[in-house]
């Protein structure tokens, strides 16, 4: 009978640690995978801020561009600010399904990769 106490105690003993130890792995995969998804996003983030500023300086220039073609600056600044109104709305409407999808997509596959 002793012996069945012993055996369950050790049985016992091995199933605390391989718990705490599995707890242990299944931690340390997930800081591997936040810490992958976030140092992914720095790179995407500072490529972003440049494309932004590129964008910024062009639309500013096709705008008073515009503006003196048109004869008065202004006219520029409406017709750039028209055409994203009008490219925002066809995004709206017709694509922001499929592009959440595809960044719902993309952040799964970084997630469970």
């Amino acid at each position: 009978m002793e012996d069945n106490t012993k055996l369950i105690e050790s049985l016992l003993e091995r199933t605390a640690e391989y718990g705490k130890a599995s707890f242990e792995l299944v931690k340390l995969k997930a800081l591997d995978k936040t810490s992958e998804a976030v140092s992914s996003l720095i790179p995407h983030s500072v490529v972003l801020v440049l494309v932004a500023v590129f964008m910024l300086f062009l639309n500013l220039g096709l705008a008073f561009w515009l503006g003196e073609v048109l004869g008065r600056t202004f006219y520029g600044f409406f017709v750039v600010a028209a055409f994203y109104g009008i490219a925002g709305l066809v995004i709206h409407f017709f694509m922001h399904e499929r592009l959440k999808r595809i960044i719902g997509n993309y952040f799964i596959k970084h997630v469970l990769k």
